[in-house]
């Protein structure tokens, strides 16, 4: 059995943080313009300041699906499959836009479950999908509508 001298070891233990600091520029380097347009896009869908969001006909509700961070609060990086797949599985969205029939008096008499700009939550898998600048909005019905939240990082997403 050979032993390595401590100068050897001392060289491997200061050689592995530069390969993880290099591969860790190199990675955020790749995916900062890429993202970068993401978020901006998924922020201007959050404010509604695009022209490119679907007018709902009906009874029907354009919902902005809850979007998870990208780092977890223990710091680990969540991958791009991890996040899509938790969109699609998401089941909390922002209000965008609401279709004259909503909540109409003769079907719901109490008033409506929710307004533009409230968090909902809805059914895992309720709504069409449809694929706009910015990502994913949803479109759903008005009896879809399970509860109303003031913040959806207070409910807990699996990952």
């Amino acid at each position: 059995m050979v032993q390595k001298q401590p100068s050897s070891i001392l060289m491997e233990k200061t050689e592995i943080p530069k390969l993880k600091n290099a591969l860790e520029d190199k990675y955020k380097k790749l995916n900062d313009d890429q993202h970068q347009k993401e978020v901006d896009s998924y922020e201007r869908l959050k404010t509604k300041e695009t022209n490119k969001l679907p007018q709902p006909t009906g009874w029907r509700l354009v919902v902005l699906p809850f979007k998870m961070k990208e780092k977890t609060k223990g710091g680990i990086f969540l991958g791009q499959d991890t996040l899509e797949r938790q969109q699609v599985g998401s089941n909390c969205g922002l209000v965008l836009a609401m279709g004259p029939h909503c909540y109409d008096k003769g079907k719901f008499p109490e008033g409506p479950w929710c307004k533009k700009g409230e968090w909902i939550i809805f059914a895992k898998y309720a709504g069409s999908r449809i694929q706009i600048d910015g990502g994913e909005v949803r479109l759903l019905n008005d009896d879809e509508v399970l509860a109303t939240i003031d913040n959806p990082e207070d409910i807990l997403h699996q990952y």
